[in-house]
């Protein structure tokens, strides 16, 4: 299944609705699109709005799937019903800088990071941003959260990958500074490992509790970047490269199994359906592609990793936050100043 969206038109983010056939996408024209998906069946197109006049660059279902939140590159964050179509809500100075990344975290909040490496937490119930780091001094390439600790842990341009205990609100961690810039990260071992993809190809092993730095590297695994990581299951993780390449990866031992899938250009993100049985990817090619895993995963059923990583690394040992020795990009001082209307963003969700 495929949907090619014209020329220049290409897709920054995608997601799939928590419990419907539906994935969402947005462009660099500012359109949100809604599709109904089906086995063995073309994509049905089920909503088409104007969600920003510049770029919309990430989104995610909220509201068990009755809403998609979108960030623009115009700073803002919207709010969208999904039947309808109309605006919910919508905050024009969401942060200071363009909004680059947005996760969900719990049933009532969400995280969203932006060009300057600022992350808010929003609280859908108190209907607030309820706290705001900032950590890094490039982009946020990527967030991911671990639900058993309440900790939410980013990637960055800077190089470098984050964790914020949102328990007690502070800025828990922060790796030393790679020369490579990070674009994805994704927990793995059962909570042991911190996997991270960089613009040089490799893959950075970090163990949890111990995030100065990396305790292994997959050095082989790409001559190109690798954009997006997508976790299987606690042995294998989904890889995108910047030659379109997707490929199914054992971690610890490391090994590529095979590649899976391709588009004919860079791959920006990955996703699985809300029962896993479709993989979801766009690409700088402009398309939408959607994957029957069952397929995609026949060949390999006899290479699964019976490994297991015996590591014993213990547990939130590693508190100290290094000083950035990058960070050469400079704020836009004309954007942001205004934030008094972010605390009631969710005030109509």
């Amino acid at each position: 299944m495929e949907i090619y969206f014209g020329k220049d038109n290409t897709p920054f983010d995608l997601d799939f609705h928590p419990s419907n056939n539906i994935v969402a996408t947005c462009l660099i024209t500012g359109d949100l699109f809604l599709y109904r998906y089906a086995a063995e069946s073309p994509l049905e197109s089920v909503l088409e709005v104007k969600a920003h006049t510049e770029s919309c660059r990430a989104l995610r279902f909220v509201n068990e799937g009755r809403a998609v939140v979108t960030g623009s590159l115009d700073c803002s964050i919207l709010a969208t019903d999904i039947e309808t179509g109309t605006a919910i809500a919508r905050i024009e100075n969401a942060h200071p800088d363009p909004v680059s990344r947005i996760v969900n975290l719990t049933e009532s909040t969400i995280a969203s990071g932006d060009d300057e490496g600022c992350i808010k937490v929003w609280d859908t119930r108190q209907r607030s941003c309820c706290n705001t780091y900032s950590v890094h001094t490039d982009y946020i390439s990527d967030m991911t959260f671990a639900s058993d600790s309440m900790k939410l842990l980013a990637t960055s341009g800077d190089g470098s990958l984050s964790v914020c205990n949102l328990r007690s609100n502070k800025i828990q961690s922060q790796s030393e500074f790679s020369e490579e810039e990070l674009f994805s990260v994704v927990i793995m071992k059962n909570g042991r490992k911190v996997i991270c993809s960089t613009s040089s190809g490799n893959i950075l092993l970090y163990s949890w509790g111990f995030f100065k730095d990396c305790s292994d590297r997959f050095v082989d695994l790409s001559g190109n970047s690798v954009d997006a990581l997508l976790k299987l299951d606690e042995d294998r993780v989904i890889t995108a490269s910047e030659n379109g390449i997707i490929s199914l990866v054992g971690i610890l031992p490391n090994r590529i199994i095979q590649p899976i899938a391709e588009h004919s250009t860079a791959v920006e993100r990955l996703a699985f359906s809300h029962d896993k049985k479709f993989l979801g990817s766009i690409s700088h090619d402009d398309t939408l592609k959607l994957w029957d895993m069952e397929d995609l995963l026949k060949v390999s059923t006899t290479n699964q990793s019976a490994s297991s990583d015996c590591d014993n690394d213990g547990m939130d040992l590693d508190d100290s936050i290094p000083k950035s020795s990058k960070g050469t990009k400079r704020k836009n001082g004309t954007k942001g100043q205004n934030l008094g209307n972010s605390n009631n963003f969710f005030a109509d969700l």
